[in-house]
């Protein structure tokens, strides 16, 4: 008989007949407190390991298996690797030269290849004449470096010795949400919804997210304009829809939005009741009726022009939908920038990313001189005191205003100007930004097979690590699993089983994922809970003795 030593803080240990290694065990469980702290390894990672050291010495310890969950891992998938590396290498395909030579180049914002990345699609090679055509799907049509995927892809493939003719054709992933399941079924189809705010009237926020939308609509993007504002709608001032006022469907009992310029667009005002006279309370029901009963179609991108303030209204729609990202729009006064701050706060608490912030009426040019009428600073102090990445800054033109009283944004009226300059690259920058928070979100938690753990990696953190799939279900704080009056423990911990496997986890907005259970049970868990449970730990130096 042998017992594993070396755990001095362990309750448990597990006991194993020699010889072990030829067990079909697959799993080295330590107990440091309830609930079980765990490693789960591969069985034939372990049982080669662990049959290797056996036959090479009597004594032995198991540090070779790696110091931590990642380098299991990560040795198991470099062999696997390794074993189809050599295997390709012994039988050449003029699939795998294109996929190579595609390969080389990287996505900036995932910072992976396009071929990982999944964009090559309908790859049809012809050897005899030397043709090859394939279709690169990209995250959205507003993507601002399609033009040089493009090229590359036929400059990279033209270069393969054995091709004469390159065939390239770019397409765009349909609108998908990544929160499809919890959103009402107006919004299923809406990839992005990004928040302008201000948290201040007065400040150009509604001349912001207006430019903003057709700038991304400009790019190829399939945009729609969602006005919040009740008591002061500014979308019908600013934009000339044909038609203004909204239509009912009366089968469906669902609201079809009026159009400009190939741009959706949904207000209070063209509801043919004007400004609103109301309490909050029915302005939140009003604006809840307008977001998600409205037959948005498929959308890239849906601009949501916030009304001033962080109350009712602000957070019944940050709770209502998702949302992917915020655009926080201010001007040079103190005054602005402590409003402004609120709501990044706001946002902060809700696990909205803000990207980007843009600071409005910063100065004018005049006799060759650039004045600064409203002082300096207020957009730049946001930027480092919040760490938000980008900062945009908007002159004061007459032209701007002008644009959004004549019912023509700025950005349609000149597309070539200075201002619309500043529109393209803060569309840029949304463009990115949301690719890579949905990047971040859809894998933010995830189900290894391989380890039979959760794998855990919060956005916007460096961090990643494992988890029971026990000690997740555990450590579930709904009603069904804790008494909400009493704080009593339902869910006892023997009845949850340590087999137990996830059978989907989705994300929740950017702040929780919903994990589906083999018993039909759906858990909500937080990042903010995930990061405080136990972890799978890295296994300390055991050395077998005799009994």
């Amino acid at each position: 008989m042998l017992r594993l030593v070396g755990l001095p803080y362990a309750r448990k240990v597990e006991t194993l007949p020699f010889p072990y290694y030829k067990l079909p065990f697959h799993r080295i469980s330590l107990y440091k407190s309830s609930p079980l702290k765990g490693l789960l390894l591969r069985d034939k990672c372990l049982q080669s390991s662990i049959t290797s050291s056996c036959q090479k010495v009597e004594r032995f310890n198991l540090t070779s298996l790696g110091s931590s969950v990642s380098s299991c891992v990560g040795k198991t998938r470099a062999a696997s690797a390794s074993v189809e590396a050599g295997a390709a290498s012994s039988i050449w395909t003029a699939e795998s030269d294109v996929l190579k030579a595609l390969a080389q180049i990287i996505d900036p914002d995932f910072g992976t290849d396009i071929v990982s990345c999944g964009f090559v699609k309908d790859l049809q090679i012809d050897e005899a004449q030397g043709e090859v055509s394939f279709r690169l799907e990209l995250t959205t049509p507003a993507c601002p470096i399609k033009d040089m995927f493009e090229q590359k892809a036929n400059e990279v493939v033209s270069m393969l010795p054995w091709v004469k003719n390159v065939n390239v054709t770019m397409s765009a992933q349909p609108a998908r949400p990544i929160f499809a399941g919890q959103l009402p079924p107006g919004l299923q189809t809406v990839s992005n919804i990004v928040a302008v705010s201000s948290c201040k009237g007065g400040v150009g926020k509604s001349t912001v997210a207006v430019n903003l939308a057709y700038t991304l609509a400009d790019m190829g993007a399939r945009v729609g304009i969602f006005d919040a504002d009740i008591y002061g709608p500014s979308l019908p001032t600013m934009v000339s829809p044909e038609n203004r006022l909204l239509e009912m469907n009366p089968e469906k009992r669902t609201i079809i939005p009026t159009e400009y310029l190939g741009v959706k667009l949904v207000s209070f005002g063209f509801a043919g009741q004007g400004r609103a006279i109301m309490r909050g309370p029915m302005v939140s029901g009003v604006i809840n009726q307008l977001l998600t009963t409205t037959e948005w179609g498929e959308l890239d991108y849906l601009v949501i022009d916030m009304p001033p303030g962080t109350g009712d209204i602000q957070l019944t729609l940050c709770q209502v939908v998702p949302l992917t990202a915020a655009v926080i729009v201010t001007t040079p006064q103190k005054l602005a920038f402590i409003d402004v701050a609120k709501g990044v706060r706001m946002f902060s608490k809700l696990k909205v990313p803000c990207v980007a912030v843009v600071e409005n009426m910063c100065h004018f040019d005049a006799d060759g001189k650039r004045y600064y009428p409203f002082g300096r600073g207020s957009g730049t102090q946001v930027v480092e005191q919040f760490g938000i990445p980008h900062l945009f800054d908007l002159p004061i033109r007459p032209t701007l205003s002008a644009s959004g009283d004549s019912g023509m944004p700025e950005v349609v009226a000149d597309p070539l100007g200075e201002v619309s300059k500043t529109f393209q690259n803060l569309g840029v920058c949304v463009v990115q930004q949301c690719a890579k928070i949905r990047k971040q979100v859809s894998t933010a938690v995830m189900y290894d097979n391989i380890i039979k753990a959760i794998k855990v990696k919060v956005p916007d953190s460096d961090e990643e690590f494992y988890l029971h799939p026990a000690t997740v279900r555990r450590n579930d704080r709904s009603a069904q699993s804790v008494d909400e009056w009493t704080g009593e423990q339902k869910l006892q911990y023997t009845d949850v089983p340590e087999d137990i496997e996830p059978e989907e986890i989705r994300p929740m907005g950017n702040y929780a994922v919903s994990i589906t259970w083999p018993d039909g049970f759906n858990q909500i868990a937080p990042y903010d809970q995930l990061q405080t449970m136990e972890r799978l730990v890295s296994v300390p130096e055991l050395t077998p003795v005799e009994a």
